[in-house]
């Protein structure tokens, strides 16, 4: 884009940012992006780019001073015959309304793009990417997931330990299913909820497979395929959903501070909105946990 000097930046200039990089057209066809609330012709200054949009990070764009909170996960996904303020969703709207500033979501249009949410988790891990998970056709470059390598094997592990050493704490922590001493090469990713992506993860052919909110019953089946004489699955390593896109808002802040002038100031948000507040440990005597 080209500025003149003096010329203001809009809503709809950040917005025309975002999506060159995650075309609108990516997203799924029951998804909900792009602008929710706010004038796409009010000027803009300062963005924050956050996960979800809550009341904790709008707390966080109004102490920012900012004019537009960019989100992954849609506010209105589903749909609303009215956004009240006694309602969780509709006090956000009306907060954000109050305070003149706008929401706008990029989501699966995201998690699709290249470079897109995947890509941001991989990089976060330390692998070098190499395709999508479940690219759109054959050959694409953009898709769901991404497949990468890490620069040496090192046991599984150490690998979980890399994937909790590299992404935000959280209470829900990470945790792998798997053989701790298997070498780990070849890894798949898909940000968010991934466990749709596991019979793709297994075709793939790679070692280990991240993503989050892996469920009992879809987990448990994909392990046991390995004890299926001449069967070999990826290990399994699960994260928070929060932690697993975090990430992302860095990749999209850095799309938006290089399309505009540096009159707009760029933040990643903070405030950590896992749902998940406490974790408590195994039993002292495993034995007493079965009594």
């Amino acid at each position: 884009m080209y500025w003149n000097v003096g010329e203001a930046v809009r809503v709809r200039d950040v917005i025309d940012s975002l999506e060159a990089a995650y075309p609108t057209e990516l997203a799924e066809s029951w998804d909900a992006v792009g602008l929710v609330c706010g004038d796409p012709g009010a000027v803009v200054q300062r963005v924050l780019f956050c996960v979800d949009p809550t009341e904790a990070t709008v707390d966080e764009a109004i102490d920012f001073g900012a004019q537009l909170l960019v989100a992954h996960h849609p506010l209105l996904l589903r749909g609303v015959n009215g956004v009240p303020a006694d309602d969780h969703k509709g006090r956000v709207v009306h907060r954000l309304i109050r305070a003149g500033i706008g929401l706008y979501c990029a989501h699966t249009n995201a998690d699709s793009a290249n470079p897109g949410v995947s890509d941001a988790l991989a990089e976060a891990i330390g692998l070098r990417v190499h395709r999508p998970l479940a690219p759109h056709h054959e050959g694409a470059a953009t898709g769901l997931g991404r497949i990468g390598e890490l620069p040496e094997p090192e046991p599984f592990r150490s690998f979980v330990q890399r994937v909790a050493d590299n992404l935000p704490t959280t209470a829900w922590g990470v945790r792998g299913a798997g053989e701790p001493e298997r070498p780990i090469r070849t890894v798949a990713v898909s940000g968010g909820s991934g466990d749709s992506f596991l019979d793709a993860a297994a075709a793939a052919g790679v070692d280990a497979y991240v993503t989050a909110d892996l469920r009992h019953h879809p987990a448990g089946e994909h392990i046991a395929r390995a004890e299926v004489p001449g069967t070999s699955v990826p290990a399994l390593v699960d994260v928070a959903h929060w932690a697993s896109e975090w990430p992302w808002c860095q990749q999209a802040a850095d799309v938006v501070a290089a399309a505009l002038p540096d009159t707009v100031e760029v933040l990643v948000s903070t405030r950590r909105t896992d749902p998940w507040t406490v974790h408590t440990g195994a039993a002292t005597d495993p034995g007493r946990a079965l009594a």
